[in-house]
């Protein structure tokens, strides 16, 4: 299947762009699998220029409104849910199980989550003799990354009309295709034209005009650490509110009375879903010392045990989503063995051409080296051994990132009380669900700014008190 398409969506149309199409690849089988638009940073200020436009109204819309229309957008995001599961296999190269439970289910639960929210949240209080009103930033710049395309689209731009903000969306030019279908949605759906405007093309281009215009309110950005500081300072320089989702290096710590198997299979499986292109993803294990050797046994026989091939078939890990990212994780591997820490893969058993990197599993790591301390973004679990708690602790903080984290132990008490001496955004008791109406962000490094259910919205407003 071939999906070409030219245009961005301004204004609630799809406009031709006026350059060449740029190939979108699959990261499986090297081919291409459609085109999209190379955006300009004019494409960009007309895109503005209809969410400037539309403000006024969306911003005074009621909160039955807003979510009326998410529920609506959800709907139609559901009806696509085929055609989105194919395109994510095809230019993501993740396996068609994981596009659905997870990428396409998290899209549609973003959207009605932040409906739900709206239904049990009010944006007026009073204190005293003043009325107290939360209000929406004005015009959102949301550029977001290529890992979880269309989740990472609606936790954004999902928040920001929920909270009547307007919306130009850049989303990654490694995954645009599907970035088009959620196009169409909003297209078919009740939110109205020029709500939210997508702008397809590059962050030189495209992702430059949205940070320094003048008519842009708030800026929303996922994506590396690197950029991420330099869009920091461009929105400190023109004081206007910026929120970060960046990079992490989450530690899963297992405490000594946990149950291992189950703490070393969940910990495999967080590093390495979605091929560990996972920011959030636990990629490190700290358990008691004197186990390390028993863990690191685990932990190899669970990732031997993870098929890893074409995404169209019934494999549990398909390959990364790009050559630059490709050898970014088979470099940073190699610098791990040159260094002295020992890297365990099972051979590659698939004939296909792409990016495919079978799990590994890295201990006698020191833990000030690279392997350890950066984001290597690839189906890669470090193993370190500590000595009691407290030397556990202080190696998950040891750290840039604040962004996840676990805790196993037999005892929920104990383990929560450790999860609180973790600086991280975010922290799993005994691999517990992930709940898409809590907070999602980081502190250090991952950044500022949370996402998702009612701090989502929150996210995208500014408070005014009117004294009467």
């Amino acid at each position: 299947m071939n999906w070409t398409r030219n245009e961005h969506l301004i204004a609630g149309e799809w406009v031709t762009n006026a350059g060449h199409p740029t190939p979108v690849e699959n990261p499986a089988t090297l081919e291409t699998v459609g085109t999209t638009a190379a955006g300009t940073g004019a494409d960009a200020a007309v895109a503005i220029e209809a969410a400037s436009a539309a403000l006024p109204g969306w911003s005074l819309s009621s909160s039955e409104e807003r979510q009326a229309a998410l529920l609506d957008l959800a709907a139609q995001v559901r009806l696509r849910a085929n055609e989105l599961v194919a395109i994510l296999v095809a230019e993501l190269g993740t396996p068609e199980r994981v596009a659905r439970d997870i990428h396409v289910a998290a899209t549609i639960a973003d959207l009605e989550g932040f409906a739900d929210a709206l239904g049990k949240f009010s944006f007026e209080t009073e204190i005293g003799n003043s009325l107290v009103v939360r209000e929406a930033l004005g015009v959102v710049a949301c550029i977001t990354p290529w890992n979880y395309p269309t989740h990472q689209i609606a936790a954004k731009v999902g928040g920001a009309i929920a909270a009547g903000c307007t919306v130009v969306l850049k989303p990654s030019e490694v995954t645009p295709l599907s970035a088009y279908l959620l196009g169409d949605a909003l297209l078919a759906s009740t939110v109205p034209a020029g709500v939210v405007n997508i702008v397809f093309g590059t962050g030189d281009t495209v992702g430059q005009t949205l940070v320094m215009s003048r008519d842009i309110d708030a800026i929303s950005f996922t994506g590396s650490t690197t950029v991420g500081r330099s869009i920091a300072e461009i929105g400190a320089r023109r004081m206007i509110p910026v929120a970060l989702e960046l990079g992490g290096k989450s530690a899963s710590i297992v405490l000594d009375d946990a149950d291992l198997e189950t703490a070393v299979a969940w910990s495999v499986r967080s590093a390495t879903v979605n091929s560990g292109q996972t920011c959030s993803a636990c990629t490190r294990l700290i358990v008691p010392a004197k186990l390390a050797d028993q863990v690191t046994e685990l932990a190899r026989e669970g990732a031997a045990a993870l098929r890893v091939g074409d995404p169209q078939l019934d494999v549990d890990l398909g390959p990364l989503a790009s050559r630059a990212q490709y050898d970014r994780v088979t470099g940073m591997l190699e610098s791990a063995r040159r260094t002295g820490a020992v890297v365990r893969q099972a051979d590659l058993t698939t004939d296909l051409p792409g990016y495919f990197v079978p799990p590994a599993i890295v201990n006698g790591a020191d833990p000030a080296s690279a392997i350890a301390q950066e984001e290597v973004f690839g189906p890669v679990l470090v193993i370190q051994g500590a000595a009691d708690t407290s030397e556990a602790v202080r190696l998950a903080n040891f750290s840039p990132y604040g962004l996840g984290g676990a805790v196993w132990s037999s005892d929920p008490d104990r383990a929560t009380l450790v999860a609180r001496r973790l600086r991280t955004g975010q922290v799993d008791i005994n691999g517990a669900a992930w709940n898409l109406q809590a907070p999602f962000g980081g502190t250090k490094s991952s950044g500022s700014g949370r996402e998702l259910g009612i701090h989502g919205i929150l996210e995208f407003t500014e408070l005014k008190s009117i004294q009467r």
